[in-house]
């Protein structure tokens, strides 16, 4: 997390802390320097994906060819300068950061309800100022390097402490990022992703002895500053109290900066007074009300301390017991050849959560773009909950007989105060001859092993019936087969029309180039697909913990979403689906697609119905289709009304203020109107035109009595008011 404030104060207050820096010197300086080590930047990924995914679309579910390519370039800027990049993921929650973590989901949580509030509203994606990751990108982000040939590191503890510990042995140029931590870190430089040009590879470098100069304080200081300040050990409700006496004594309490910048500047000026000593810390934690933990400043300040590290502020024997308290972990998994396997794949961002679950039953996924008001659709992490317990009981063995450990989840979804974990139970999936072990899964080889990762593969969302018909697909198309058949089994509100889109994505994303699919242009977006769009992004991570735990039956890279997902081509195969589209039209007149869709089409509701599910026809057609079928046209002229094309020319605008009274009756033989009667709309020749900011609205003076009536949203009503007029006014 950082320390809050601390980045906006060196950029408002410390300036020349901020320097800026050619990458491609530096580098060239670095070979000159150090001719038998090669240029690295250690990159904090985490701190970064916000940066990467440049595509227009993201409320979609993500532009995942695009991203692909906008990181292909990134790196390509970087290696034709003879920089060599590392990539650092987060790859568990400490628990002393779950708090924090709890915080920003409930942030999150409210930032994706505006933004379906707009989408509902406005029928299009908001801008970048509400901008929300696409769901699942820091995962796939990390396979997408991976597989663009980068090292690709998931940590085995917090991200930042590990970047800059590889930064300070490997004697990288620097570390790439967004984090105040690496002010703080006695490292390599820091230089900001926010500023960087990637086109000069130009950025911002942070200097932590100019920081060091303007508070007064040396680099031993910076740990117990951050301390004082609040990080995840030292929480700052604790220290608002030790805040307003070092603001009262301080002589920097009316330079007429914000609060914040006071504060950093007092506590700073407070420590530059003290003896830097351990007595010094220990008298620290005797005046702050640290409640019954008295060592939270010396766990603290040791957190910063990287190997090799020493501090005047913590003696080497508490530093060296802090660390081997954390290496002394017991795990759940007891078999340590099994236990370094699924370590090692972790590290290397090989597999996917197993490492994190064998290790000490715990498993967490934060927000994913799900409108918590649609009740049709459960939350993913309650979808995918079945297949995970089968996943569970894989890799903890539960089939062996004793007492199998609860898995503690820590899923965002409606209705969770995420207080607790769910404790969920693993349940041994339905495999012939009984769950292989691990051992067998990971270790073993031959056909008959081959065949047995598959089929326990398949048990993990109740498709081992199938495996001859599913083995006879495409690798990608099969993984997204599995995927679908279970969704369309455990969601009963999904139709025949979502269906029909999900197969005609799968099928025509495969000859689309990243150019191409940047090129769709959407009308209108829609809020159930966006929903949607994020439910099947998520259960591809949870292919990817199968496919893990079951010993790697498909390639990773063929379970990724590049390979069969992009969300502009989803909403528009979802809405064409809905409006009653013909598949040739769907297939977008490819003639060779026709029988694998009727084919995968077939094979899906075979599955279906062998669960007693049968999929219905359940068309949604969008509200701008209802209004126009409302005022008389076809089914068809609905659908194919552009607004755009029907747009009239206009010699002036009346001013609204001129006109919000005025009532002018209108009889048009012939031409069909509307009248707003509660939030319902119905065709009429009698309007009264009232001029408002951007649209005109047209309202009925004497609301006929009808019954057969089209209910709207109210905040959507003059907008789509306004494009229907648009054809007809004079």
């Amino acid at each position: 997390m950082g320390v809050r404030g601390l980045q906006g104060f060196v950029a408002r207050v410390c300036s020349h802390a901020c320097q800026t820096v050619d990458l491609r010197q530096m580098a060239e300086q670095h070979r000159i320097d150090h001719p038998d080590c090669p240029p690295v930047i250690v990159v904090d990924a985490m701190s970064c994906v916000r940066h990467w995914y440049t595509p227009e679309s993201w409320v979609c579910g993500g532009q995942w060819r695009e991203y692909l390519a906008a990181l292909e370039d990134f790196i390509n800027a970087f290696t034709a300068a003879g920089i060599k990049l590392v990539f650092y993921f987060d790859g568990v929650v400490e628990e002393k950061k779950r708090d924090e973590w709890i915080k920003r989901r409930m942030k999150n949580t409210e930032e994706i309800a505006r933004l379906f509030q707009f989408i509902k509203t406005n029928r299009i994606q908001p801008g970048r100022e509400m901008f929300v990751l696409p769901s699942a990108l820091p995962t796939f982000t990390r396979y997408a390097l991976k597989s663009l040939g980068q090292k690709t590191v998931c940590t085995l503890q917090e991200a930042d402490f590990e970047v800059a510990a590889y930064g300070l042995q490997h004697k990288c140029i620097g570390i790439l990022g967004q984090d105040s931590d690496y002010l703080i870190y006695d490292t390599c430089p820091y230089f900001s992703i926010e500023n960087l040009h990637l086109d000069r590879l130009v950025t911002v470098m942070y200097s932590r002895e100019v920081l060091c100069r303007v508070l007064g304080i040396s680099l031993a200081h910076l740990p117990l500053f951050a301390c004082l300040l609040g990080n995840d050990i030292v929480p700052e409700s604790m220290l608002e109290g030790f805040w307003n006496k070092c603001l009262t004594k301080s002589s920097h309490r009316s330079c007429s900066y914000s609060r914040r910048a006071d504060i950093l500047m007092s506590v700073a000026d407070y420590i530059s007074k003290i003896p830097c000593s351990y007595s010094s810390l220990k008298k620290l934690e005797e005046i702050l009300p640290l409640g019954s933990d008295k060592t939270l400043l010396c766990r603290g300040v040791s957190s910063y301390l990287l190997p090799g590290q020493q501090s005047p502020w913590v003696p080497y024997n508490e530093t060296i017991c802090q660390m081997l308290s954390l290496q002394q972990q017991s795990p759940l998994c007891q078999d340590k050849e099994i236990f370094q396997l699924a370590k090692e794949q972790h590290i290397q961002s090989e597999n996917y959560s197993i490492f994190n679950i064998l290790s000490h039953g715990e498993i967490d996924c934060s927000n994913s773009l799900e409108d918590d008001f649609d009740r049709e659709i459960p939350g993913q992490a309650l979808i995918y909950r079945p297949a995970r317990q089968h996943i569970y009981s894989i890799l903890l063995e539960s089939g062996k007989g004793g007492t199998c450990p609860l898995v503690k989840e820590w899923f965002v979804y409606s209705g969770n105060p995420l207080k607790q974990p769910d404790l969920i139970q693993p349940v041994q999936p339905s495999v012939t001859g009984g769950t292989p072990s691990l051992k067998t899964l990971w270790l073993a080889k031959g056909p008959d092993v081959e065949k047995q990762r598959y089929s326990t593969f398949l048990a993990c969302f109740h498709l081992q019936d199938e495996m001859e018909e599913l083995q006879a697909l495409e690798a990608p198309v099969a993984g997204f087969c599995c995927l679908l058949a279970y969704l369309m089994t455990e969601v009963s509100s999904l139709s025949l029309e979502d269906l029909n889109a999900f197969l005609a994505l799968v099928l025509c994303l495969k000859g689309k180039s990243a150019a191409q699919l940047k090129g769709l242009q959407l009308l209108q977006v829609d809020s159930r697909a966006v929903h949607l769009g994020a439910v099947l992004v998520r259960g591809l991570t949870t292919l990817l913990m199968a496919n893990s735990a079951c010993g790697f039956p498909f390639r990773m890279d063929d379970l990724m979403p590049w390979a069969v997902f992009d969300g502009k081509l989803f909403q528009e195969k979802y809405q064409k689906a809905h409006q009653g589209c013909s598949m040739e039209e769907l297939l977008e007149g490819n003639e060779s697609l026709y029988t694998p869709f009727q084919n995968l089409k077939s094979l899906i509701c075979k599955i279906c119905m062998a669960k007693n599910r049968t999929i219905q026809s359940r068309p949604r057609r969008n509200q701008l289709v209802e209004v126009l079928i409302a005022l008389g046209y076809s089914e068809e002229e609905a659908r194919n009304f552009n607004p755009r094309l029907h747009q009239p020319h206009r010699s002036h605008v009346v001013s609204p203020y001129h006109n919000q009274m005025r009532e002018r009756h209108l009889q048009s033989p012939g031409k069909k109107w509307v009248h707003v009667c509660g939030f319902g709309i119905v065709p009429t020749t009698s309007i009264t035109a009232l001029c408002l900011p951007a649209v005109h609205v047209y309202v009925c003076s004497n609301p006929p009595a009808v019954s057969n009536k089209t209910c709207i949203d109210a905040l959507s009503f003059s907008f789509y008011i306004f494009q229907i007029l648009c054809c007809f006014s004079v």
